[in-house]
């Protein structure tokens, strides 16, 4: 069992109708006046922007969007703003469609195997495989996992993680974990992790690092009582993780920890890529009386 300290909330605890609810005068404008608001306060924040071009199209002003949201610094914004973003992003997430855990199969006794938007999913928390600044993807219309959760969950979400970790005064720890509010998403809360970057031959520590996020995760979960997590596949995109390894020392961790905490009732293995599906898929059924990792 990892014996890492798991942080507590530095936040009230969320009411169950803070999702998707949004006020008179932000449902009287449509998506693409929500839209056209948003570009153009965010364009009027930064001087460098102002000559900007906004384009014609859904889809480029989406991209715009999400790019200016994306390299947007951890400062505060008005509540206005906010309004609009909350009403926006929400009904962005309508139109994805939501997930909700509690109408899918598990694959065995408490777990699940997901392949599918994280940011649409409906559960008590989902993880984010962050970087060890805590603040999100910098990178325009990037799309890994930290780049979609911190987008689809507003801008709320990088001022509190700033506020955290200037708190904390150093980077996040490989393997630790923290909770955020999920804000704008169909999940209650966010764990955010830190996972290792396998820049060369993979080694124990590598392992071992690995491991200790999906027990972070799990402890800090069931610290706060809550009875579902789904967890990305941590470290094997941008950080070069083994495919198969991870997936291995995820559902071992998810093993061992469920032996000895009744609190969790339901663990998601969420993946994306097909191969990722196949490679969990094959390990869940080889694995209902464990396996060698």
């Amino acid at each position: 069992m990892n014996n890492k300290k798991a942080d507590g909330l530095p936040f009230a605890p969320l009411k169950e109708d803070r999702i998707f609810s949004s006020g008179k005068e932000e449902c009287a404008m449509n998506q693409s006046e929500r839209r056209l608001y948003l570009i153009k306060s965010l364009l009027k924040e930064e001087p460098s922007y102002r000559r900007t071009q906004i384009p014609q199209g859904t889809e480029k002003q989406e991209l715009l969007l999400r790019g200016l949201l994306n390299v947007r610094p951890p400062r505060p914004v008005d509540e206005e703003f906010l309004k609009i973003q909350d009403a926006y992003l929400q009904e962005k997430t309508r139109e994805k469609g939501v997930t909700d855990l509690a109408d899918l199969a598990p694959y065995s006794d408490g777990l699940y195997l997901w392949q599918g938007d994280i940011t649409a999913l409906k559960c008590d928390a989902i993880v984010n495989a962050a970087n060890n600044g805590m603040t999100g993807c910098y990178i325009p219309n990037h799309h890994c996992t930290d780049n979609c959760i911190h987008t689809f969950s507003g801008v709320q979400l990088r001022l509190l993680c700033e506020t955290m970790m200037e708190k904390q005064g150093f980077p996040e720890p490989t393997g630790r974990a923290k909770i955020t509010p999920a804000f704008n998403l169909p999940c209650h809360y966010i764990l955010h992790t830190v996972g290792p970057i396998v820049s060369g031959p993979l080694t124990e520590t590598h392992c071992r690092q690995l491991a200790d996020c999906y027990h972070s995760c799990l402890e800090l979960a069931s610290s706060h009582r809550l009875k579902s997590i789904a967890f990305c596949c941590i470290s094997t995109g941008e950080f070069h993780f083994p495919r198969e390894k991870a997936a291995r020392i995820a559902i071992q961790s998810v093993q061992d920890y469920q032996k000895t905490d009744p609190i969790i009732k339901k663990v998601v293995f969420n993946v994306f890529q097909k191969e990722d599906y196949e490679i969990y898929k094959k390990l869940l059924t080889d694995c209902s009386d464990g396996f060698d990792s």
